[in-house]
């Protein structure tokens, strides 16, 4: 066995033993233990948790903050993420048709069931926001599985941990691997997909607002919602206060369709970009509800659009 096997096989051992511990816990402790685990990220050297980077695109997204309410902002964020993990690892257990009244809100659901039931392409659009792995898993358990484009994991361990967990309520994975081929796939078998919609496409992608600013935005969507007749449905699981009315100890979760766009209504020289427009406003509207819920150190502006060079004139 060599280094890197070993140091995969280690990786595998101590993440079973994080999963196992929280799943032994009470749902009172695990989530105070999650918060305290949020404080120390929050509270380390801004170089390890990339203070800066959220500082600066929470300040150029809302304009003028104070410093408290970025600071509110950013334990916010951690406090979302470190709660994931463990709802991830409950997910299986406590997530089922069944116990979903217990658990879901819904937001705009008639929208979201009528787009389903169209017999149309569907291209479910979410971010890092929320708690993604409710939002697809929700969906299987209600009778409408999809294909999921995932990265693959290195470890191939908690790959396999990974791919069977997100394909237990009945969805499947699309690796990035693949490319398009194996989405184009998945369509044409199910007719659903779930991609997400704001990652950085590089210098050749193509620029749209979001938080008033240009972020470089895959065409890849927009292409393929335009030649398969696709509507897009723009949502994401956002947790909600606990209320005293909370039937579960569980955290509550709104399922939230925040806009269902039809391709059908883009056909303009312009379609492309109006479209990619729309369902990257559609997200950002989702975001404002619940800022704290979105991955603000996620480099989504890294690419800047290229500035044209200006023909010199020729002196007359």
């Amino acid at each position: 066995m060599d280094a890197r096997q070993l140091r995969y096989r280690l990786e595998y051992a101590v993440f079973c033993t994080i999963v196992f511990v929280i799943q032994s816990l009470p749902l009172t402790t695990a989530a105070r233990l999650t918060d305290a685990l949020a404080l120390l990220l929050h509270r380390l050297p801004g170089k390890i948790n990339r203070r800066q980077v959220a500082v600066d695109n929470i300040r150029q997204a809302f304009g003028d903050l104070s410093e408290d309410q970025i600071d509110n902002i950013i334990l916010g964020m951690w406090q979302h993420l470190c709660r994931m993990v463990f709802e991830i690892t409950q997910i299986r257990r406590r997530l089922r048709r069944e116990t979903s009244p217990t658990i879901l809100d819904f937001f705009q659901r008639d929208e979201c069931v009528s787009a389903v039931l169209s017999d149309r392409k569907v291209f479910f659009l979410g971010g890092h926001f929320g708690n993604w792995e409710i939002s697809v898993n929700t969906f299987g358990h209600f009778g409408f599985p999809m294909g999921v484009i995932a990265r693959d994991l290195d470890n191939p361990w908690l790959h396999r941990w990974f791919l069977n967990y997100r394909q237990s309520s009945g969805n499947w994975i699309i690796s990035k691997k693949g490319g398009g081929s194996d989405l184009i796939d998945s369509l044409e078998t199910c007719g659903m997909a779930s991609l997400l919609c704001d990652q950085d496409a590089g210098g050749r992608g193509l620029f749209v607002d979001f938080f008033g600013r240009p972020a470089s935005t895959f065409k890849s969507i927009a292409l393929l919602a335009m030649e398969y007749d696709a509507v897009l449905v723009v949502g994401g699981g956002r947790r909600l206060p606990r209320t005293e009315s909370t039937r579960t100890n569980w955290i509550p979760f709104e399922l939230a369709t925040q806009a269902v766009i039809d391709s059908r209504n883009f056909h303009s020289s312009n379609a492309l970009h109006e479209l990619t427009q729309a369902y990257t406003t559609a997200l950002e509207q989702l975001i404002r509800r619940s800022p704290e819920q979105y991955f603000w150190v996620h480099r989504r502006w890294k690419s800047k659009p290229r500035q044209r060079k200006r023909k010199a004139q020729n002196a007359a």
